[in-house]
């Protein structure tokens, strides 16, 4: 009995531990891989020292996996999965509840679909280890310029798609998940009142990231997939509870939908585009706001309820 009360004690920070020292292992392989490509300007090279840092970033994702399960009787619900392929290209959207997100987007992606990566900003290309280490992932760099840049030149004018693309050229031929977290931040209580969220569970959909995301890609991707992230028994406090080894259930549902032109135009120029645009993101988050209220037992919100000029 005393064993089992030390253990508890020390669960948390043993946890943490073990955690932190698997993101520092991995972290560094990549991070070295992203210098070794900067010192070795070589196409072939590169390629090879790209696969050594998807091993790393693979075997990360694994042992967040074990770790989950080692500290937590957790049990995995997963449904919707049947037509994906690890050979395909997808864009991922989710809502984004807990720090956790990200670990456990990475293990449902393993032996499913490709690696997920992340559209990081321009500027981010020069941070130390960050830069490095996200190009040695093959990450791709967005570059975005304002309305007011392009009033002043509008030579720039559908510059900042191109560049994108360019950045993304390096998968066309390497099968690719591109994942959004389309609220732009963490859900939470304090936030969803900020926002004045018209939504039970979620905050406003941000919809210009991914309309920009297909303009770049969207010839590339087979498919959307809409992922809904739930944590039916510990809906305030995931990561903390994972790390206490409160974790009861992860809910992970998901959707597959078509890339079309009717989800691919210019979504910062066309008004019209940019409305239909707004709806149909608008009615997903409906769906995914009544998919949590189903596993929370609360009232879903209905899409009359909804203002869709606001999302």
């Amino acid at each position: 009995m005393m064993l089992m009360d030390v253990f508890r004690l020390l669960r948390a920070p043993l946890a943490l531990l073990l955690f932190s020292l698997n993101l520092s292992l991995w972290g560094i392989i990549v991070t070295v891989c992203g210098l070794l490509k900067l010192l070795l300007p070589v196409p072939a090279l590169q390629r090879q020292v790209s696969r050594l840092a998807h091993w790393a970033y693979r075997h990360w994702s694994l042992h967040n996996r074990q770790l989950i399960n080692l500290f937590n009787p957790v049990e995995w619900q997963l449904s919707g999965m049947t037509e994906l392929k690890q050979d395909s290209w997808y864009l991922l959207i989710s809502n984004h509840k807990s720090w956790l997100d990200i670990p456990v987007l990475s293990q449902f992606a393993l032996e499913r679909i490709p690696e997920p990566k992340f559209f990081l900003k321009e500027e981010l290309k020069w941070v130390p280890f960050i830069g490095s280490g996200s190009w040695a992932l093959d990450m791709p760099f967005m570059k975005r310029y304002s309305q007011a840049q392009i009033q002043k030149n509008p030579a720039l004018k559908g510059k900042d798609i191109e560049t994108t693309k360019k950045s993304c050229e390096k998968f066309r031929h390497t099968p690719t998940t591109i994942i959004n977290f389309v609220e732009g931040t963490r859900f939470t209580r304090a936030k969803h009142k900020h926002k004045n969220s018209p939504f039970r569970h979620l905050l406003p959909a941000k919809a210009g990231g991914i309309a920009f995301t297909l303009a770049s890609m969207g010839s590339q991707f087979d498919a959307v997939l809409d992922v809904t992230l739930i944590y039916p028994d510990n809906p305030n406090h995931v990561l903390i509870d994972m790390l206490l080894g409160k974790l009861k259930r992860v809910v992970i549902q998901v959707e597959v939908l078509p890339v079309d032109d009717s989800i691919i135009g210019d979504y910062f120029n066309d008004e019209a585009f940019r409305q239909r645009f707004q709806q149909w993101l608008n009615q997903r988050w409906v769906h995914k706001d009544q998919q949590i209220s189903h596993y929370l037992g609360t009232a879903p919100v209905t899409l009359t309820e909804l203002d869709c000029s606001s999302v």
